[in-house]
């Protein structure tokens, strides 16, 4: 019966996971995999630069540098070398900044046992090209199947076993259409399905990937007007919006709105936009509160994926003809110089528009400028 059920859904039920993995990068997002991996009986390495973590690592059972009071797996293993972080590794993951990825895909594309599949984990399109990070690692790793892991995923809640879902893409081969129980996509989120980890498959990278470099612009507008003092109306506008601008973008790039409206679009907007414990929205409430820049985050120097992004979304979608009013507002704040509250009264009172794209109508809004209490 359940074999039935399986082909008439078109399921492999004989799927394999893969029995060992890289994880590369050991920051919270990194650590989270590795932890996850390492549960469902996956045969993980954990590799990051710092000898000194990975030394604590291994000895406290803990990243109290980016996970601190997470008790790690005893299965997970940890080191600072890339060799032995590669041997026999039957898939690999990159979870480094979006800025990094690059340069660890260069790395290890002599490294890697040959052909294995690679899963960027970075969200950000690369300033210097315009390309999205599985494009940049393509261009670095040569033959290996490139794809992206993302979605919803709060490192600490899905280290600590909350019930989490991702998206797992990958481009679909004739051959993996054919036989879908052998593809990079299904046997990699079989891989990180767990109790509490659900993982979906795609093969819409596009869509993917531009969900998760949007959707952290949109965080730190969310979090510029919340920390300005506004409410829920206000955050559910720019969410609702700014969704509209992951799809314009996607869709220009040749992604499905579909893809969009999923986990790794509406559902990673949705988180980020709504806690303070997104880096991106922690950032924008902090300089709507009136924080300079430098002392944000108490002065440490932590990476914000939305603040490089903001200028290398907007420059991609200038290219490719599409307007994305919130993104800009957010880019002109952060790089251009422009004053928070100004830059917002300039996006509330833009020409009216329909909302369905397909009745097309523009005319101005009646005031040029919002009352002095939209700051």
């Amino acid at each position: 019966m359940k074999d039935d059920i399986a082909r008439r859904h078109s399921i492999p039920p004989h799927a394999r996971p893969y029995a060992a993995l890289a994880v590369l990068g050991a920051g919270s997002w990194g650590t989270a995999l590795a932890a996850t991996l390492a549960k469902s009986g996956t045969d993980v390495r954990l590799w990051g630069r710092d000898a000194d973590l990975i030394d604590a690592i291994r000895k406290t059972r803990e990243n109290s540098r980016h996970l601190a009071g997470v008790p790690l797996p005893a299965e997970l293993r940890a080191t600072n070398d890339l060799h032995e972080a590669l041997r026999g590794a039957e898939a690999a993951l990159i979870v480094v900044p979006s800025t990094s990825v690059r340069s660890v895909a260069r790395k290890i594309a002599t490294m890697a046992p040959a052909g294995i599949p690679i899963a960027v984990c970075a969200k950000g399109i690369e300033a210097e090209t315009g390309l999205l990070m599985t494009q940049v690692a393509e261009e670095e790793l040569g033959q290996h199947p490139v794809g992206v892991i993302s979605g919803p995923t709060f490192a600490r809640e899905m280290a600590l076993g909350h019930p989490t879902a991702a998206t797992v893409a990958f481009p679909f081969a004739f051959s993996d259409r054919l036989n879908p129980a052998e593809s990079p996509a299904v046997r990699l989120a079989l891989s990180l399905s767990a109790p509490t980890f659900r993982a979906y498959v795609s093969d819409d990278l596009v869509g993917v990937e531009i969900g998760g470099a949007v959707k952290n612009v949109i965080a730190i507008a969310c979090g510029l007007m919340t920390g300005a003092g506004h409410g829920e109306n206000t955050r559910a506008a720019l969410i609702t919006r700014g969704l509209d601008e992951l799809k314009l973008l996607a869709e220009a790039l040749g992604g499905r709105r579909e893809t969009v409206t999923g986990l790794s679009g509406t559902g990673d907007l949705t988180l980020t936009c709504s806690s303070p414990t997104s880096r991106n929205m922690s950032l924008g409430y902090q300089l709507g509160q009136g924080t300079p820049r430098a002392d944000c985050f108490a002065g440490r120097p932590v990476v914000v994926e939305g603040e490089v992004n903001a200028r290398s979304v907007t420059d991609l979608a200038r290219r490719v003809g599409v307007h994305l009013p919130i993104c800009e507002t957010v880019r002109s704040i952060l790089h251009d110089g422009a004053e928070p509250v100004a830059a917002f009264t300039a996006l509330w009172s833009r020409p009216i528009e329909a909302e369905p794209r397909a009745l097309d109508l523009s005319f101005d809004h009646p005031a040029q400028a919002l009352p002095d209490h939209m700051g």
